[in-house]
């Protein structure tokens, strides 16, 4: 009996020993696999580390540097385990068997694919006080809100680039390296298109002449998803006029952002009064793209009074008169002289569609080049993004119009509450992409959840598919 009990008890000896030494073995092993130098093996991101090394995660005042894990895993238990498992696998079936010169970086960097490999436990693990001295007074209020709802927005939705340097982290747009910044705008000698220039950037965009013309302005009662404030059908009669080729990009609106910029808060006396027409909008709360990425896509976020400033300044820094389009001009310029429900054959495919909705959108906006133009060869006059006409919006605004009279240059109602948008976009359906569709603004609605007192007046916190685009007037004196 002795020598059967001492069997087991070295038994049990080596069992618990060789426990021991595989659970010290997993916990190194653990702790190794976890290091930095060891993640960058299978990294296949080019610019991984050196963003990284110069982001203000790795390079700070305190001195403190966040490593991998600490972001891109969850802080310990058996998530860590798992995650560390699931994203070390897709690493190295990328590393083994993708071709990383075929991947879109930019595009794996947005917010949507970053929240599927950074964890808020982690950013809350180190950030234990959300209210630290030197926070600013927006970073305060954001803060706030974040308290009060923590699943509302994450972390990374404001701070989405702390952990990887980004060029264009900084919103406001700067002039580019060996890029030409243009001293004066265009000069326009006729009634023919040029290619606008903004003094003092590098920006540069397409302005089409559109022909005056009479047309029949709204939907008949026949037409499939019509809508009772999209008639009586009536005669308009329309000036020359210029319109943007394509939405205001980010990369235009930055420059007007960088040039007039306020950092007080949304209740800036100058501001909300009107006096001064160069004072431009308070930095945006949260990420105004979205994550999609700004250059050339539309810019999209700010209320109607900052496109209405946007065009001012643009006004006074070329010299031309610039504003948003009316109404009419509005559906002219996407009607294309065309008098059915859409300008394009909706069942008809091609190399490029001609709008994107909620069908083929991905639910986000695009570039201009994704899609093909209209008659006019105008782009993403309907969907993209809704976009902000000059009218009040009135549901009876068709109806006062007398019969076999053409209306000249209309402007809509002298005063209202909300204006009209047109064009559907990238979350509506296919009947919002009809020539006369109308819509319009819903203010309150749009700052429900802006957590500033007053309410910014310069940005939607509640409305990422609506922008603008530009017209320029044909009655004007020639630019020099």
């Amino acid at each position: 009996m002795k020598r059967l009990f001492k069997l087991y008890r070295n038994k049990l000896l080596i069992g618990i020993l060789a426990g021991v030494a595989c659970a010290l073995g997993a916990r190194e092993a653990v702790e190794y696999t976890s290091r930095d130098h060891f993640c960058e093996i299978c990294h296949v991101h080019p610019h991984a580390t050196e963003s990284w090394k110069l982001s203000t995660h790795y390079r700070n005042p305190s001195g403190v540097i966040v490593h991998c894990v600490d972001c891109h895993l969850p802080p310990g238990g058996p998530a860590y385990l798992y995650h560390k498992i699931r994203l070390g696998g897709r690493d190295l079936y990328g590393k083994l068997f993708r071709d990383v010169n075929a991947i879109d970086w930019n595009e794996r960097s947005k917010l949507e694919h970053a929240l599927d490999y950074t964890f808020e436990a982690g950013c809350l693990k180190c950030h234990h006080d959300l209210f630290p001295p030197g926070l600013s007074e927006r970073g305060a209020t954001n803060h706030r809100q974040y308290q009060k709802d923590p699943g509302a927005k994450p972390c990374i939705d404001c701070h989405l680039h702390v952990g990887h340097f980004h060029e264009g982290d900084q919103f406001g747009r700067t002039v580019k390296a060996n890029q030409e910044v243009f001293t004066e705008s265009a000069a326009v000698k006729g009634f023919d298109n040029y290619t606008e220039r903004i003094p003092g950037t590098d920006v540069e965009f397409e302005m089409v002449a559109i022909p005056g013309g009479t047309f029949l302005m709204g939907s008949p009662e026949s037409e499939a998803d019509r809508r009772p404030d999209e008639g009586p059908v009536r005669t308009v009669k329309l000036s020359p006029f210029w319109i943007e080729r394509t939405e205001v990009t980010w990369e235009e609106y930055e420059a007007f952002y960088a040039a007039t910029k306020s950092e007080g808060r949304s209740s800036d006396t100058a501001a909300v009064a009107g006096v001064d027409a160069v004072t431009g909008p308070t930095p945006p709360w949260g990420n105004p793209d979205q994550g999609w990425g700004r250059g050339k896509r539309p810019a999209i976020t700010m209320s109607h009074r900052s496109a209405t400033t946007y065009c001012q300044w643009l006004s006074r820094v070329t010299g031309k008169k610039y504003r948003l389009p009316t109404e009419a001009e509005w559906e002219y310029a996407c009607r294309g002289g065309t008098k059915s429900a859409f300008f394009f054959d909706p069942g008809k495919t091609g190399e490029k569609p001609f709008a994107f909705y909620s069908e083929n959108s991905g639910e986000k906006t695009h570039p201009p080049s994704a899609v093909a133009p209209n008659p006019f060869g105008l782009l993403n006059m309907p969907g993209n993004v809704c976009e902000f006409c000059l009218d009040w919006y009135d549901e009876k605004a068709y109806s006062g119009a007398p019969e076999g009279v053409a209306i000249v240059d209309p402007r809509g109602p002298e005063k209202g509450k909300e204006h009209v948008i047109r064009g559907g976009s990238f979350l509506t359906g296919l009947s919002e992409l009809r020539s006369a569709a109308r819509d319009y603004t819903r203010h309150d609605d749009w700052v429900k959840t802006d957590p500033q007192i007053p309410k910014s007046i310069w940005w939607y916190s509640d409305s990422i598919d609506v922008g603008f685009r530009v017209v320029c007037e044909g009655k004007q004196k020639e630019s020099k």
